[in-house]
């Protein structure tokens, strides 16, 4: 039988997560991994458009159907840097629906350096991750209204997962990224329960002709009204 759609996302993320710790300090993690992501959607979804960070970017997907958004590696300096594990591998796929709108329909993210742990309640604290590198002016005086916590971290998909996994209670970004940053950690977030938009509450969208998305909040629903 063949694979769905969310089956191969997981497959794809997973096998290229694999990939990465095999050739990692050994090689271009980012090229290897765009390889083998291009070829396993050329053999098992050739009719599909593609959008990804490590690939020239054909406009012919403003007018596809289904589009794959993939982050081939996500978080190349903290791959870089032995030990870290705060790097992740993004699959996601778009599609398009009625009046022309579109939605993300399938998503995996793998940490494949990480050892995940029984989930975390919430704290007495809110903590918040954000970019360890380029975090938000603002995100310090958000966590002092909230009384809580920033905590830097790598990798989006790393600071997304944090959430799902209740180590974190918000991701906050702001300054930019581009879709595939986002787009399977907003679709594993929102699978998870949990809120994601605009950081003023905004909807996201993906395919867009300009792929650059100016900010990005996930969170616990009850944070949403308080953050959005």
């Amino acid at each position: 039988m063949a694979e769905t759609d969310s089956e191969l996302a997981r497959r794809l993320a997973t096998e290229t997560g694999r990939l990465l710790v095999r050739v990692r300090g050994h090689g271009d993690g980012d090229r290897i991994a765009q390889d083998f992501i291009a070829a396993q959607l050329k053999e098992h979804r050739p009719d599909d458009a593609v959008l990804s960070e490590e690939a020239p970017d054909d406009l012919s997907r403003l007018t596809a159907s289904r589009v794959w958004i993939i982050d081939p590696l996500d978080g190349s300096r903290e791959y870089a840097e032995p030990g870290r594990t705060d790097w992740a591998v993004h699959v996601a796929l778009w599609e398009r629906q009625e009046r022309e709108r579109g939605e993300l329909t399938a998503g995996a993210v793998v940490l494949p350096a990480h050892r995940t742990g029984p989930p975390q309640p919430p704290g007495d604290r809110p903590r918040i991750v954000v970019s360890r590198t380029r975090p938000p002016a603002f995100a310090q005086r958000v966590a002092d209204a909230l009384g809580g916590l920033l905590v830097p971290m790598g990798s989006a998909g790393a600071k997304a997962m944090a959430v799902v996994r209740g180590e974190a209670d918000a991701y906050l970004h702001a300054g930019g990224m581009h879709e595939w940053d986002s787009a399977a950690p907003v679709f594993v977030a929102r699978a998870a329960g949990l809120h994601a938009s605009r950081v003023d509450g905004r909807p996201l969208a993906y395919n867009q002709r300009d792929p650059w998305l100016p900010d990005l909040l996930i969170c616990r629903p009850e944070l949403a009204e308080v953050l959005a």
